[in-house]
């Protein structure tokens, strides 16, 4: 199915699902959590590979982001329609809900990458002025209010936005050092980067 398709039956599908949970009160948190777990999972651990984990994330870094969504900062082609019908007010408790869950981590498929991945993420590559992820996300990743937790994070997510940074699709100025930083990685670099934190 085309990608652009694929995104409007989704779209359509969590604005639907939204106004259903909206009845029941528009300040009403479990029914909000119950609407963002429809894509993110009850637990914060979303099923789909395109949808990024929140389980376990800082809450102060997940209430940044949904207002940075919701004021337009940062772009997001699903977030988008459906950001102006949460609630401004229950962006903190939704961090508190979803950076208390634990998260899960993902199966390594190809271990050579992994191995990889770990050196880069952990070392950087000094030849080219491509510093050390560790150093901004923890060597665990756990990521802090500042930076988003990446351990356990699906690979294809990691891929696609280690991509939108190198094309310049985040412009918000706190993304300047990830896009500075995902241009000076390769194709390999980057799945393989994202390899290894899927699998921490």
């Amino acid at each position: 199915m085309d990608l652009f398709f694929q995104k409007l039956i989704l779209q359509s599908f969590i604005v639907l699902n939204f106004a259903c949970y909206s009845c029941v009160s528009a300040a009403n948190l479990e029914a909000t959590i119950k609407f963002c777990s429809t894509c993110h999972g009850e637990d914060g651990n979303s099923v789909a590979p395109n949808i990024p984990k929140l389980a376990g994330r800082d809450p102060n870094y997940i209430a940044r982001e949904l207002n940075y969504f919701s004021s337009g900062k940062r772009k997001s082609d699903i977030m988008a329609p459906v950001i102006s019908n949460v609630d401004a007010s229950q962006f903190k408790e939704l961090g508190q809900y979803f950076g208390k869950q634990k998260s899960s981590s993902d199966k390594i498929t190809d271990i050579k990458a992994a191995d990889s991945g770990k050196k880069i993420y952990l070392d950087g590559d000094e030849g080219k002025g491509l510093p050390a992820c560790a150093g901004c996300h923890e060597p665990s990743g756990a990521g802090s209010s500042r930076f988003p937790r990446l351990a356990g994070q699906h690979k294809e997510y990691l891929v696609r936005e280690l991509n939108k940074f190198k094309t310049d699709f985040h412009t918000q100025e706190s993304a300047r050092l990830m896009r500075e930083t995902a241009k000076r990685m390769t194709e390999a670099e980057i799945n393989d980067v994202s390899e290894y934190l899927s699998g921490l």
